[in-house]
């Protein structure tokens, strides 16, 4: 069984996803489309697939099984609830949207139709976060203390520039929702709910409308703490981005430039095992998208084909966890003082 795939969106992000694609078995690309037909031209003369005017077209007449949407952030909800309409199934780049209320209705949207939803996530797959993970579900590191993730980029005005929508409130959000998404999400796979968060974010170097750097301090429910810290105004190139999980039987940390590379991993009682973490897990990817995209789209083709959820997969309710501490975040920034997990959004601008 071959799966079909349809790319909307031809921006920056969607030559890594047709690479990676093109790459697997039993998966073809049945078409590419962007509201800017010179993008989409471009990425189906280079890959060799077909172009089609707008989404219905590619759908209709591409016949995918599933789209993958790769549209500025402030268009994902309203792309995914007209792409469920027709029954495919659905992958959107994160951050799956920008407002909380656009989640529920993608999601419930998805679930009307009988569609599945499915949020790139690709960080989750990269070897050393699953070790990570596996650490910590068998529980070497006892008590938690304190989880921290950095995102530590280079974004300079010539990548704001590119395209109208970055750096505004309405579309992209600002370095917390756009670049260290997949951060906050793997803070939260390891660490759990969060109880508080306090932030403050400032625009440093780029002349955007939105941030370029922020912190935040978390505390979650298990009464561990966190610290994130995110900006693109590191110069002058990538220094990291990074986990560190800290408890009362371990200490690790996974830097590298895309959360790939082990720094530390220490704890009270070792393994044989260890030994043979640290020797695979010490490669830094050649740039922040890391590697973990072809397992990303392995895992959703074989949910596809067999109906099997591997635990790493985020959907439409995983997708929201983040997206509800990046709004409580921008709503701590805004308020000045700390916010509680559950809340509404009142003064958070993404989306806005």
């Amino acid at each position: 069984m071959s799966i079909k795939i349809g790319l909307i969106g031809c921006g920056r992000i969607s030559e890594r996803h047709l690479e990676v694609i093109k790459e697997l078995d039993d998966v073809t690309v049945v078409g590419v489309t962007d509201i800017i037909h010179e993008k989409a031209e471009a990425k189906s003369k280079k890959f060799g697939v077909p172009f089609f005017e707008n989404m219905e077209s590619l759908i209709k007449n591409g016949k995918p099984d599933i789209v993958t949407i790769m549209t500025p952030s402030g268009y994902h909800a309203d792309n995914v609830i007209e792409a469920s309409k027709y029954g495919v199934h659905i992958i959107v780049e994160k951050p799956m949207s920008l407002k909380l209320d656009d989640a529920d209705r993608m999601i419930s949207a998805c679930d009307h139709a009988g569609v599945k939803l499915f949020v790139v996530k690709q960080n989750r797959y990269n070897l050393p976060i699953q070790r990570l993970k596996r650490a910590l579900d068998e529980n070497r590191f006892g008590k938690l203390v304190m989880g921290t993730v950095r995102v530590r980029w280079c974004r300079e005005q010539k990548y704001y520039d590119q395209d109208s929508w970055r750096g505004k409130w309405a579309m992209d959000g600002g370095v917390l929702a756009n670049q260290a998404s997949h951060h906050i999400d793997l803070l939260l796979w390891m660490m759990g709910e969060v109880e508080t968060v306090m932030a403050m974010s400032a625009t440093q170097l780029a002349k955007i409308e939105v941030d370029d750097t922020a912190v935040a301090i978390v505390k979650f429910t298990s009464g561990a703490l966190g610290v994130i810290e995110a900006t693109t105004a590191t110069r002058p190139k990538d220094l990291e981005g990074s986990i560190s999980i800290l408890g009362e039987n371990g200490s690790v940390e996974i830097a590298g430039f895309a959360v790939n590379e082990i720094r530390h991993w220490n704890f009270s009682e070792s393994r044989e095992e260890d030994v043979e973490i640290l020797e695979k897990c010490r490669t830094n990817p050649p740039n922040v998208y890391g590697f973990g995209h072809r397992e990303f789209y392995k895992a959703v083709i074989n949910d596809l084909k067999t109906g099997h959820r591997e635990k790493s997969l985020v959907d439409g309710l995983e997708g929201k966890k983040s997206l509800e501490l990046i709004n409580a975040i921008y709503e701590s920034v805004e308020r000045g003082k700390a916010v509680n997990l559950r809340f509404k959004p009142h003064w958070c601008k993404l989306g806005k």
